[in-house]
């Protein structure tokens, strides 16, 4: 398994300007470091405490994704080095992160994540929610976070015009609130969406950051 190949591969396929988090979750420190050794330092991971671990064992000069369900009382953990939080999907969630990120004098970019799937297993906000959030009060006052884009996940099927749909979905989501909510920031930009076996499709829906693990690493 050439590591450093597969991702020399992947990013030739990428548009200028579009983010590859390597998805490194259950891959050890030593296989990490080939990716790194390679030249690639974007890794995301899905569980706190295996991230936290790895960013305390790995070089320090690498950008960290929390690209899984984050629950409250892990906040505090990753606040004081996550690079980006993609699954900011609950006011509390939401909260809970700037109050940690103002412990640790910092403010985190966080990408909203909304719900496109078909299945109810998967975690999001329904646009609904978003705009209650951002239509807060209690939102405005918060200054250790910075809502940069969007993050969904689209339904594990082999449908691919279900997938693009999805996507179209999340793409007109963003487009909705960069323009009631963020006209004049820049910073908001990112759709995080597309993972190893549809990150083409999301490409092609305009997506701005992709997730792949098993297109590095080789399946789990």
């Amino acid at each position: 398994m050439d590591i450093g190949k597969n991702i020399a591969e992947i990013k030739q396929t990428l548009p200028e300007g579009v983010k590859l988090v390597a998805v490194s979750k259950k891959k050890t420190p030593e296989t990490i470091m080939q990716a790194y050794n390679a030249g690639h330092k974007i890794f995301g991971e899905n569980k706190a405490q295996e991230l936290i671990q790895k960013q305390e064992e790995l070089p320090k000069d690498i950008e960290w994704h929390f690209i899984g369900h984050l629950q409250t009382n892990k906040a505090k953990y990753l606040a004081p080095f996550v690079n980006m939080i993609h699954g900011i999907d609950s006011f509390k969630i939401l909260k809970t992160v700037n109050r940690e990120a103002q412990k640790n004098n910092r403010i985190i970019p966080c990408l909203l994540q909304f719900h496109i799937a078909q299945e109810s297993s998967k975690f999001g906000l329904s646009e609904e929610e978003a705009h209650e959030i951002l239509d807060s009060d209690e939102y405005k006052a918060l200054k250790n976070v910075s809502i940069v884009g969007v993050m969904g996940m689209a339904t594990y099927t082999e449908d691919e015009q279900q997938v693009r749909n999805e996507f179209r979905f999340l793409r007109k989501i963003f487009d909705k609130l960069k323009k009631e909510y963020f006209p004049r920031k820049k910073g908001f930009k990112e759709i995080s969406m597309g993972m190893s076996d549809d990150y083409q499709i999301a490409l092609e829906e305009g997506s701005t950051i992709v997730r792949v693990g098993s297109k590095i690493f080789g399946s789990r």
